[in-house]
C-alpha cells in the first residue's frame, strides 16, 4: 500500500461499499484501493481493501484477499493487522466480480514513505517487526512478503505488520513465484518450500534497505541484469554504506540475507537475542563516552 494515488481514483470514489460508508482513500495496493470506512450501525472506523475483477487475471487479487482474511482472522497479536470481515459479489456463474476485506484501522505510515531516520529508531522497528513475525511463526504461518511498504509505524513508534495476502503455512510450496523482487528470497524465486528462514531473508533485505537507502540485489533481480555473476560477498555491507551502523548490526543484516536458508539465523528468537546484545553494546559505549 502507498499513500499516493491519482486524482481519478479519488474522483471515482463511491460513497459506500458493502454497507460501509467510505470516508477517504488511504492508498492503493496491487489491484486494490484501500479506504477508511465506517460501519453505519456501530460507527466503528475500519480500513477496507477493495478489489474489482476487471479481467481474468484480477482473480488472483481476490484470492489474496480471501487468503488474507483466512489467516488474519486466525492469528492474534497486537503488531499483526487483524481482519474482521470479508465481503464478495458474484456473477450469475458464481465467479467473484468484486471483494472487500474489512480490517482494523491503524494510524501509521509505511516505512517506504517515511523511513525511520536514526539507527536507533530503525533498530527498534527491526525488533518489533521480528517480534510480530515470531508470533506469526508460532501460529504456523510465514508472511512471505515482508518489505518496508508492509511495515506501518505510528508517531509513537508502534509497529503494525500488514498484508498477509501471500502468507501461508510453514513448509508450503507455491505454484508460481510470489513476492516483491527487491526483497524476495532465493527459495521463493525457485518455488521451493517457504519456511521461517524465508521471512528471515525478507526481514534482512528490508532492513538492508532501511539502514542504507539501497535495495539488496536478489536472485530475482540479478537474473534480469548483466551483473548476474554477483555473489553475496560482493554486495556492500550496511556499515560500509552507512558508517553509523555498527559492524555487528551490519553482520546480522547480512547473515539474514544468506543465499542458503540453513546459514541464516534459525528463527526470530535468535535475531531478537542478537539485537538485544547489539543494543546493550551501543548503550554501553554511549555511557562510556558520557
Amino acid at each position: 500500500m502507498t499513500n499516493s494515488y491519482t486524482e481519478n481514483t479519488a474522483a471515482e470514489q463511491p460513497r459506500s461499499l458493502f454497507g460501509y460508508e467510505l470516508i477517504d482513500v488511504l492508498g492503493e495496493g496491487a489491484g486494490s484501493v484501500i479506504y477508511a470506512a465506517s460501519d453505519p450501525v456501530t460507527t466503528q472506523v475500519y480500513a477496507l481493501k477493495h478489489v474489482i475483477v476487471k479481467q481474468e487475471k484480477d482473480q488472483r487479487f481476490v484470492d489474496q484477499l480471501l487468503n488474507e482474511y483466512e489467516i488474519s482472522s486466525k492469528v492474534n497479536h497486537p503488531m499483526l493487522r487483524r481482519a474482521v470481515d470479508i465481503k464478495t459479489n458474484k456473477s450469475l456463474l458464481r465467479k467473484p466480480t468484486e471483494a472487500a476485506l474489512v480490517m482494523e484501522l491503524f494510524d501509521g505510515t509505511a516505512c517506504d514513505v517515511a523511513p525511520p531516520t536514526s539507527v536507533e529508531a530503525i533498530m527498534d522497528v527491526f525488533r518489533q517487526t521480528a517480534e510480530a513475525l515470531q508470533a506469526l511463526h508460532q501460529q504456523g504461518y510465514v508472511h512471505c512478503d515482508l518489505k518496508p511498504n508492509n511495515i506501518l509505524v505510528s508517531v509513537e513508534g508502534k509497529v503494525k505488520i500488514i498484508d498477509l495476502g501471500q502468507a501461508c503455512p510453514i513448509g508450503s510450496v507455491k505454484k508460481r513465484i510470489q513476492g516483491t523482487p527487491d526483497f524476495i528470497s532465493p527459495e521463493q524465486v525457485k518455488c521451493e518450500p517457504v519456511t521461517v528462514q524465508t521471512d528471515v531473508y525478507n526481514l534482512g533485505a528490508t532492513f538492508y534497505n532501511l539502514f542504507t537507502g539501497r535495495k539488496l540485489p536478489t536472485l530475482f533481480t540479478l537474473k534480469k541484469s548483466e551483473n548476474s555473476f554477483l555473489v553475496a560477498d560482493a554486495i556492500p555491507q550496511p556499515h560500509e554504506l552507512n558508517p553509523k551502523v555498527p559492524a555487528n548490526l551490519s553482520n546480522l543484516v547480512m547473515d539474514c540475507c544468506k543465499v542458503t536458508p540453513s546459514k541464516r539465523p534459525a528463527d526470530m528468537a535468535e535475531i531478537l537475542r542478537r539485537l538485544e546484545i547489539i543494543r546493550s553494546s551501543m548503550t554501553g559505549k554511549t555511557a562510556l563516552m558520557a
